[in-house]
């Protein structure tokens, strides 16, 4: 655990962190990043307790599976304390904003995973902390590395990808620069040389990105992929793939409970409303976690959470407790379905209360069909959101929203459908859509 205090080895940032309160109207923001989405009960509950004694006790579930406390006080270091006694924290200060290396919340336990990605995922977050020259990467720049599992997010774009795949009987990784899995590779490594690889390509980025270049895509608009992969290949021993794609899962296997790996034992999957958890329903599932399951909980980019190694006999009284706890276990329900911004409550850009009318909108939805994934936003940055989502209301003004559906010949939120409507009149237009045999 590293010492305290921190505030003069961080740089100035935007972006929030465990050591970098950032300020927002409803008071300061508190990131704390996760080894792979995954905290023990013991950290669970001392998050619970530091949201609760020195901040509004709102926490947020991300989508790049954090935790966020929001609303604090003026006693932050006291909250900073807390979450490093917890062992919450990075290495060294300088190491907490590079700690961007998203996983499949199934790392290890999912049933179609091609190997373990965990003992990868930590050698590259120890390096990535260890290695001075890494400290100077945006606090934004992120990689994802994934298994071959059925729970991946896939469509969240990464500075850098990895995605494993057999060829031949050898495990190895297909990679990308600046994009998401479902893309087109730009080469291959074998998996005992992933690490590599990511020192390879980091070490190459911070050579050649003028200051103001701070994500790969800058440097793709001054350098091909082809220069790129002509440089690492000096460094590491690299492969052209040849008719490989990465296979998307089922998109509600982060709801309600699925067989993991091992026979007889299940995760579960919750969705707290709209990304938002307080201290007694994290108190309540970090219980949860050590009556039935492992003592882990595991945080998605769907901004929800599992609760693995449960018994398969034991998963329904599992679900009916976190239903209780308020959580959404039913992929059916409208509220499993939404994700909404801060809003105006909390964010000066914020034009509408995103939460307030998302809640509304989840209980003038009727179902006539799948339930739909819609996203709010309050302003164009669409925080809540690193994927376009089928449906996207964007803020224009308080309670009205232009409306959106995905299009992949557009770009941004999709192709704009309706203009300045009530959260009434989008729930009247999508409950009319959803009972149309055209979009069935």
């Amino acid at each position: 655990m590293i010492e305290r205090p921190l505030s003069a080895a961080l740089r100035p940032s935007a972006c929030p962190g465990l050591l970098r309160i950032v300020p927002a109207l409803d008071g300061g923001i508190c990131r704390i990043k996760l080894n792979g989405g995954s905290i023990n009960s013991d950290q669970a509950e001392a998050v619970a307790s530091a949201a609760e004694r020195f901040a509004s006790g709102a926490i947020e579930a991300t989508n790049r599976a954090n935790l966020q406390i929001r609303g604090i006080g003026s006693e932050q270091t006291a909250l900073i304390d807390n979450l490093l006694a917890a062992d919450l924290g990075p290495q060294n200060a300088a190491g907490d904003d590079v700690r961007n290396l998203m996983l499949s919340p199934g790392a290890g336990i999912d049933r179609r995973m091609l190997f373990d990605t965990r003992p990868l995922a930590g050698q590259i977050l120890a390096t990535l902390q260890s290695h001075e020259a890494f400290h100077d990467l945006s606090a934004k720049f992120a990689m994802q590395l994934d298994g071959g599992e059925d729970l991946a997010m896939l469509e969240h774009p990464h500075d850098l990808w990895l995605s494993g795949f057999e060829q031949n009987g050898e495990q190895r990784l297909a990679f990308g620069l600046a994009g998401c899995p479902t893309d087109r590779p730009a080469g291959s490594i074998a998996l005992a040389d992933g690490h590599a690889l990511v020192v390879a390509v980091l070490e190459l980025f911070l050579e050649l990105a003028r200051p103001e270049q701070t994500r790969m895509r800058h440097l793709l608009a001054e350098y091909s992929v082809d220069d790129l992969l002509l440089r690492l290949a000096e460094r590491v021993s690299l492969q052209a793939i040849v008719d490989w794609q990465r296979v998307s899962g089922c998109g509600d296997l982060h709801i309600g409970a699925h067989p993991q790996a091992e026979p007889g034992v299940v995760y579960v999957g919750a969705v707290p409303p709209l990304g938002r958890l307080d201290p007694k329903m994290l108190r309540g599932v970090a219980q949860l976690a050590r009556e039935f399951g492992d003592s882990s909980l595991r945080f998605t980019p769907w901004q929800s959470l599992l609760l693995p190694n449960v018994r398969a006999e034991n998963a329904a009284e599992v679900i009916r407790q976190l239903q209780c706890l308020g959580l959404q276990c039913e992929a059916d329900q409208p509220l499993s379905r939404l994700i909404a911004c801060t809003g105006s409550n909390g964010c000066g850009k914020g034009l509408a209360e995103t939460k307030g009318d998302a809640l509304k909108l989840a209980a003038l939805l009727h179902r006539h069909g799948p339930a739909l994934n819609i996203h709010l936003s309050g302003c164009l940055r669409s925080c809540a959101a690193a994927h376009t989502a089928p449906v996207t209301l964007l803020a224009v003004a308080p309670g009205h929203y232009d409306l959106y559906f995905r299009d992949a010949a557009q770009p941004g939120f999709g192709a704009l459908h309706a203009h300045n409507l009530t959260i009434e009149a989008v729930a009247a237009l999508l409950d009319a859509r959803s009972r149309s045999p055209l979009d069935a």
